[in-house]
């Protein structure tokens, strides 16, 4: 067993370590006759001393070329046991040819590697047995055969440890790309998420201060008591915006942070809020409820859009008031002073129906809903709408110069939410 100290440099340099094979199986041919025989009465001959000589040298560019490694050290080898004319075994230069049979058989697809273990051990044996003294059957001839399907057997129990390693590691490496892949899409969803958000409460609030403050600018030296009033919606607006600010970045807060806010997402329940801001910023809204589902809360004096929500999933809580919030603030922005929005929710069996429509500028002018300019209002709308499974469609209205907006969001019984 080496150490790893030693195995370190030797996979470095593989030549060397090749080299240093060759050296030490060159020692062992030539050590091994010295065992068990009388040198003195039967001294090695020139033949063998070359043929161990050639047979360890080529080992030196056994990983190279393996294959004609395995032949060259063959040959040697039946050449050297047909030089025993005196009687003595010598078979030692097939330890070279074991060593290169191992070597093949580690580096080759198995199927073939056993096909090549096959016929070498064959010819190895053989070769030993017809050139080799009498008998046959000799200790050395059977100790060849052994030995070389030792090799062919370490070989081939190398080759699969090295396949099983490989294909651990290869495991490891997708499971971790899949993992990076995994972690970079969720980032995306999550920014694509807050950026959303952000849009929302900026594109609604902002436009609202935007109106707000033009109006006070325009009545500020002759209707004071009016421009006080459009200031104050100003104020109220901004505050609600840095509110919904706060409270969407805090999502990018580390879990656990005691500052994080912890107010619920806006809904339906808030949206007489929404149309309250509209109004008071001079748009005319008109919202008609239909279809209340039946394990909705009676209405009493509470706002109807929230009583025909009724137990709404969250994600279709937030996503309907969203797309109401962005369809009336593009009707604010680009249908002009004096239009007029109507809203009509419905709560059909399985869905929620959303249809926001408008009369369009005074001038007769068609909107273009929020397109122009390059603006993201009906594209973020359709992403949320198509994350939960819905449809949306958006146009001009026919016959006038408004514009269009109608949502279909799915929307799970109760008795499907409880599974």
């Amino acid at each position: 067993m080496t150490t790893p100290a030693v195995r370190g440099p030797l996979r470095a340099h593989p030549t060397a370590a090749d080299a240093v094979v060759a050296a030490i199986v060159l020692a062992l041919m030539i050590g091994s006759v010295f065992v068990g025989h009388r040198v003195a009465a039967h001294p090695l001959s020139p033949l063998f001393v070359a043929c161990a000589v050639l047979a360890a040298a080529a080992l030196a560019v056994r990983r190279r070329a393996p294959r004609t490694v395995l032949v060259v050290t063959s040959v040697l080898t039946a050449v050297g046991a047909a030089d025993a004319a005196d009687g003595v075994p010598r078979i030692q230069v097939a330890l070279s040819a074991v060593v290169a049979l191992y070597t093949v058989v580690s580096r080759t697809e198995r199927a073939a590697a056993l096909r090549i273990a096959a016929v070498t051990i064959t010819a190895l044996t053989g070769a030993v047995m017809l050139l080799g003294p009498p008998p046959w059957y000799s200790q050395e001839n059977v100790g060849m055969l052994a030995w070389a399907g030792m090799a062919a057997a370490a070989g081939d129990a190398v080759r699969s440890r090295r396949a099983y390693i490989a294909a651990i590691e290869e495991r490891a490496l997708r499971a971790e790309r899949s993992r990076e892949e995994e972690a970079r899409r969720r980032v995306a969803e999550e920014r694509l998420r807050i950026a959303r958000e952000l849009h929302d409460v900026v594109a609604h609030h902002i436009a609202l201060v935007n109106v707000q403050a033009g109006v006070a600018s325009h009545v500020m030296d002759s209707r004071p008591d009016q421009a006080k009033q459009a200031l104050a919606h100003v104020r109220e607006a901004s505050r609600s915006a840095l509110d919904e600010l706060r409270s969407t970045v805090g999502l990018l807060r580390q879990y656990g942070d005691s500052e994080a806010p912890t107010e619920p997402a806006p809904g339906m329940g808030a949206f007489d809020q929404l149309v309250d801001g509209f109004t008071r910023a001079g748009l005319r809204v008109a919202v008609t409820v239909t279809g209340a589902p039946a394990d909705a809360p009676a209405a009493g004096d509470e706002d109807p859009a929230a009583s025909v929500a009724g137990a709404l999933p969250a994600a279709v809580d937030l996503t309907a008031y969203r797309v109401l919030q962005e369809a009336l603030t593009n009707v604010h922005k680009h249908a002009g002073p004096g239009a007029r929005a109507e809203v009509v929710i419905l709560r059909a069996p399985g869905s929620l129906v959303l249809t926001v429509l408008d009369d369009g500028p005074e001038d007769g002018v068609p909107g273009d809903g929020g397109t122009a300019g390059g603006g993201h209002g009906l594209v973020g709308m359709r992403e949320r709408v198509t994350a939960l499974g819905g449809t949306i469609e958006t146009g001009p209205r026919q016959g006038t110069a408004g514009f269009r907006v109608r949502v279909r969001l799915p929307v799970p019984s109760c008795a499907r939410r409880l599974r």
